[in-house]
């Protein structure tokens, strides 16, 4: 999966967020609960599991992602992008001043071993 190269090398923060609705707006955050903050190694290798996530063929379900990262640089105050992650029609959004248009959509494949790793990540994180 293709990620802002210099997003990730400025990123300090990843907020994982379990989505409840869809956003308001094209480049608006998804609404959720956030349920983890990763930082240091755990956002590191974070970046680099969802950046290994092999490319995959789209499916159709409506897009109804269950869980997005926010990922912050230094100063905490905008996120650099966030990733929305649907595993039903393997499909990635992104959004954010980071984000190239060309890599706003994204498809993964859902089966393979670094999305169930994702997957597992997300639902362990937090309470």
């Amino acid at each position: 999966m293709q990620l802002p190269a210099e997003a990730v090398v400025a990123t300090a923060l990843i907020e994982v967020v379990r989505i409840s609705a869809l956003p308001a707006g094209r480049n608006a955050a998804y609404p959720g609960t956030s349920v983890a903050h990763w930082c240091g190694s755990e956002a590191a290798d974070a970046l680099a599991l969802i950046g290994n996530l092999p490319a995959g063929e789209q499916h159709r379900c409506g897009f109804s992602p269950g869980w997005s990262v926010r990922a912050y640089g230094d100063c905490l105050d905008a996120a650099l992008f966030e990733a929305a992650f649907c595993f039903s029609c393997h499909e990635v959004r992104m959004h954010g001043p980071a984000v190239p248009p060309a890599s706003a959509t994204q498809f993964f494949d859902a089966d393979a071993t670094p999305a169930r790793t994702l997957l597992h990540l997300f639902r362990t994180a937090g309470p």
